[in-house]
């Protein structure tokens, strides 16, 4: 994990800007699965940005299409057949992103594949922070703990915002997922203390 450069670690909560991302997938390893969808919505200190949400179609390149992964996200070769290719999409990404601070659930997917397809279009590679809702979430649950085994299934997107009484959305729907990544970003936050500041959340 690295400082984007100008960034200000002991920036309280408050003052942060955020970009909550999600990229819908044809699997999970970056050298060999495409991007085919990315959703993506802003959060300045405590507030969620609706009018800068965004979402993107994209068409694979490969010849399988997206493959098995449809019965995942539910995109269909069809769907994405008159859809961006990616080297239209992340520019646009990337130049939100500036300035930002990276928020998703289970980050490490989207960091691979935005340094695997910023590699792979000649762009530079991000110099990300990321702030993972997972990694909140541990800590959430360890509230009040000792001990006790915390499974995949209790840091789950789903799992993690019905623990803090927050709304079941459908999910790898990836402008949905941003805007459920977001808002359980927010939560936990209040949970944990609305006046950390962002090195204290990256811990």
């Amino acid at each position: 994990m690295r400082w984007w450069r100008g960034g200000a670690p002991d920036r309280g909560i408050a003052d942060l800007e955020l970009l909550a991302l999600d990229l819908e997938t044809t699997g999970l390893e970056p050298a060999r699965h495409e991007i085919v969808s990315v959703g993506m919505v802003p959060v300045s200190g405590l507030t969620i940005e609706l009018s800068g949400a965004q979402q993107w179609a994209v068409r694979p390149t490969g010849a399988d299409g997206v493959g098995q992964s449809a019965t995942v996200h539910g995109i269909t070769d069809d769907a994405v057949a008159e859809a961006h290719p990616l080297q239209e999409v992340l520019p646009q990404v990337l130049t939100a992103l500036h300035g930002r601070v990276l928020l998703a659930h289970h980050a490490s997917i989207e960091v691979g594949f935005l340094t695997r397809a910023s590699r792979a279009a000649d762009l530079p590679v991000p110099d990300l922070t990321v702030v993972d809702t997972v990694r909140l979430q541990r800590r959430v649950l360890r509230l009040g703990r000792t001990r006790g085994h915390l499974g995949e299934e209790d840091l789950a997107l789903a799992a993690a915002r019905e623990h803090l009484g927050l709304p079941r959305y459908r999910s790898h729907e990836a402008l949905t997922d941003a805007l459920a990544c977001a808002e359980l970003y927010l939560a936990q936050v209040a949970v944990l203390g609305e006046d950390l500041t962002l090195r204290q959340l990256l811990r």
